[in-house]
């Protein structure tokens, strides 16, 4: 039976990039960057080095090549090092993801169904899953994009654009650009934004953070109720 749940790429990709794989990319930034992108990553990599878990609301802009309406949603996530991932939308449709390192569970009420598999399978674009275990780091397969350098954002500070290399793995082929706006006092992520080949982008940007709370381990435990059906992912693969 052919299953009513879509696996989220970007949603998950975007969420992974922000709060788990950035502190690789900081030496490699650090190397290339002028003098003020250098203090800005100083900050951003201390800010997340300290940060053994976050919550935070987001909302969601994906732009679909073609297509002249983009798709709004909104919600909140949760985060627990190490590789413990919550992340629920409310609106326009309740959905919830669970992640434990590599395996993902998605629950869609409406369906009654949950679609169980992992990570680095049900995702097209898995360079950004595959560095959440720490298998490959930012700066083998990213390099700053120095053309954007003078582009700001909040406060004057530095946007981050990454760039896929052209010798990188094939897995990260599916993705243009990368681009990241801090905010200007606490360092934390503000926006990050996924440019597909496509020509699809998806942004992020995040509100209300609050890091270090103590986020219990059940709040990231998926119990399936009663009545929901279960159905294993397809794997899919880069285009």
């Amino acid at each position: 039976m052919k299953s009513k749940c879509q696996m989220p790429n970007a949603k998950l990709a975007a969420t992974l990039v922000a709060f788990f794989i950035l502190p690789f990319a900081f030496s490699a930034m650090q190397a290339f960057g002028a003098e003020d992108m250098r203090e800005v990553v100083k900050k951003l990599q201390a800010r997340y080095e300290q940060t053994r878990d976050l919550s935070a609301d987001f909302r969601q802009t994906t732009k679909i090549e073609g297509f002249a309406t983009p798709i709004l949603s909104s919600g909140r996530m949760y985060i627990k090092k190490p590789g413990r991932l919550r992340w629920d939308y409310a609106d326009p449709n309740v959905e919830e993801i669970y992640v434990n390192q590599n395996d993902v569970k998605m629950y869609v009420p409406e369906h009654k169904q949950v679609l169980i598999g992992k990570l680095t399978q049900m995702a097209a674009s898995q360079a950004p899953l595959q560095l959440l275990q720490g298998a490959a780091k930012l700066e083998e397969q990213y390099v700053l994009d120095q053309s954007r350098a003078g582009d700001r954002g909040e406060g004057g500070l530095p946007l981050i654009s990454l760039l896929p290399k052209p010798d990188g793995n094939e897995m990260v082929r599916t993705v243009v650009r990368i681009v990241l706006e801090v905010q200007p006092k606490t360092y934390f992520i503000k926006r990050v934004s996924i440019h597909e080949i496509s020509g699809n982008i998806s942004t992020f940007e995040f509100a209300n953070l609050k890091p270090n709370a103590g986020l219990k381990a059940d709040l990231f435990e998926f119990a399936v109720p009663p009545g929901v059906e279960v159905v294993k992912a397809p794997s899919l693969s880069p285009p």
